[in-house]
């Protein structure tokens, strides 16, 4: 069973993410922010990473940052799931290495079809 790490402050989100991936049998972590999101990706190595962008503190641009640039986490594919639907963040998503940039509200299907497809 495939792990997913989701990193998401907005409970509501969160709840949503995890019983969409719940149904599809993947195994979900949660994190509420970049930081602990950071964290929680070099403890347990998941098999993909959901970031939200905006967050207090460290946002999902800069957790991304971290985790793609990491020594034991640059593997991992940081999929961005945003409101923020913008080309430009789009495109900032990608050079801080996201594998995929996906707008909320977020549809099923789509979503684990894009998991399916940058976990290869």
């Amino acid at each position: 069973m495939a792990t997913i790490l989701v990193i998401d402050d907005s409970p509501s989100e969160m709840a949503k993410f995890r019983d969409m991936l719940a149904k599809n049998n993947y195994q979900v972590l949660e994190a509420t922010n970049g930081e602990q999101g950071c964290q929680m990706a070099t403890d347990h190595l998941p098999d993909v990473i959901l970031m939200d962008v905006v967050m207090p503190e460290m946002n999902g641009f800069q957790a991304t940052r971290k985790i793609t640039r990491g020594k034991t986490t640059s593997h991992i594919p940081i999929i961005m799931i945003s409101t923020k639907n913008q080309e430009t963040d789009r495109v900032w998503g990608k050079r801080q290495g996201a594998k995929e940039y996906i707008t909320k509200p977020v549809d099923e299907n789509g979503l684990v079809n894009i998991i399916r497809k940058v976990m290869g």
